[in-house]
């Protein structure tokens, strides 16, 4: 099960790159969301949980903030948008859990 969670973890940063370079598929965004949700509910760990999400916060606020770079912020934009749509699904499993855990005390 570890190893299915790391690869969709390898693959997802792959199809974001790979994603950001060409012509962008509504599909795409489907399988970054299957893969971001694999992802969360096989990698993140309870106590990885807090560093998971507050790293992942800032991801997606700092990523509409990319496209004001000079020059580069137009290409970065596209490719930091494929990663926002792949940690999304993540950090929905990831806080699910962690409001669950929470909740059972």
């Amino acid at each position: 099960m570890g190893q299915a969670g790391k690869w969709a973890f390898i693959v997802g940063f792959v199809v974001c790159v790979v994603a950001g370079l060409v012509v962008v598929e509504p599909w795409m965004y489907w399988v970054l969301a299957v893969l971001g949700l694999i992802v969360g509910f096989m990698n993140i760990t309870g106590e990885e949980t807090k560093t998971f999400l507050l790293a992942a916060i800032g991801l997606m606020l700092s990523a509409s903030s990319v496209m004001a770079i000079p020059l580069i912020g137009a290409a970065v934009t596209a490719g930091v948008a494929n990663v926002v749509a792949f940690i999304a699904a993540a950090v929905l499993v990831v806080s699910l859990k962690a409001l669950f855990e929470v909740a059972k005390d």
